[in-house]
């Protein structure tokens, strides 16, 4: 078995506030994706599938399974961070170098869930507001860059 190469994300001054509303919109997505994705094997898939989108479909499962659980470590700084009040917080990551892919992978796939919030048909959360889309872009982004050979930008840079 080959070992994978890690590579190390800095994720340099995390706000804090911001996280916690982007995580909050963000699970409130992801509830609602969960019950459609719970509702189409509870019928079969046949009953609500026909008035969903293929593409809707696919997302809820590729957000509830591909990326669950790549950061689990980081996943509970963020979540003491948040509970303790801190303002921001850096982040360090090791991970392989597919994650970069992953990240700009998952991006897309948000901002393809935020097209189907706004078309306000099979969704009803609002899409990412502006001020959590810019930090979700820099959040993933920072994945892709850094993956790629360049340095971190800090959130009070980007």
């Amino acid at each position: 078995m080959s070992e994978v190469t890690l590579h190390e994300v800095r994720l340099l001054g995390v706000p804090m506030a911001l996280h916690a509303a982007a995580q909050e919109h963000s699970a409130e997505l992801m509830r609602e994706m969960y019950l459609i994705a719970q509702q189409l094997h509870a019928s079969g898939a046949d009953g609500i599938a026909e008035h969903l989108p293929v593409r809707l479909v696919e997302l809820v499962e590729a957000l509830t399974g591909e990326f669950s659980g790549m950061t689990v470590a980081q996943d509970r700084q963020l979540e003491d961070a948040v509970a303790s009040g801190v303002e921001s917080i850096d982040l360090v990551y090791q991970i392989p170098a597919a994650a970069g892919a992953a990240a700009q992978h998952l991006g897309g796939m948000l901002d393809e869930a935020d097209e189907y919030c706004r078309a306000g048909q099979h969704l009803l959360t609002l899409a990412t507001p502006p001020q959590l889309l810019r930090y979700r872009q820099w959040y993933l982004g920072e994945f892709v860059r850094q993956l790629a050979g360049q340095p971190p930008t800090p959130w009070s840079e980007y």
